[in-house]
């Protein structure tokens, strides 16, 4: 299976809202109304370090991660690199795209001049945190999150 990862266009938006709504989470948490996600989107373009990937495999979008380059004071003025949002379309999992997924986000914070990746998931993601002990990311932190809306 070969997957070539690369910048989103906006026209890639209602594949990317798709898979993330091919989960249980997601069916829950995501709308069907594109104009959010789309205003979004271009907010993201305009933030300059915020960037959507999508893998693409003969012409249809089954993956997709978001990265978003961090500079912060501490680690020496390290530079981070947060994934998140990553998805792999259901049909399509163990076939070593995930793995490809990280890579090519690996590649990207590298040549960003990062030092670290970061990510957070829901704890109900058994399989999910599996997965990325597996290509190498340790649990090493407690993360928390509040609703504001």
């Amino acid at each position: 299976m070969s997957v070539v990862f690369r910048l989103a266009g906006v026209a890639d938006v209602p594949a990317v809202v798709a898979l993330l709504r091919d989960d249980m989470l997601g069916q829950a948490r995501e709308g069907l109304d594109m104009d959010d996600y789309i205003a979004a989107f271009h907010q993201m373009q305009s933030e300059g370090h915020n960037h959507l990937i999508v893998g693409e495999s003969d012409g249809r979008i089954v993956a997709t991660y978001q990265l978003t380059f961090i500079r912060g004071l501490s680690l020496r003025a390290a530079r981070r690199a947060q994934i998140e949002s990553v998805r792999v379309a259901s049909d399509m999992r163990g076939q070593q795209i995930g793995e490809a997924l990280i890579g090519d986000a690996e590649n990207r914070a590298r040549a960003a001049g990062c030092s670290l990746m970061q990510l957070t998931m829901n704890a109900s993601r058994t399989d999910s945190a599996r997965f990325y002990q597996r290509v190498g990311f340790t649990p090493s932190h407690i993360g928390y999150k509040r609703d504001l809306t």
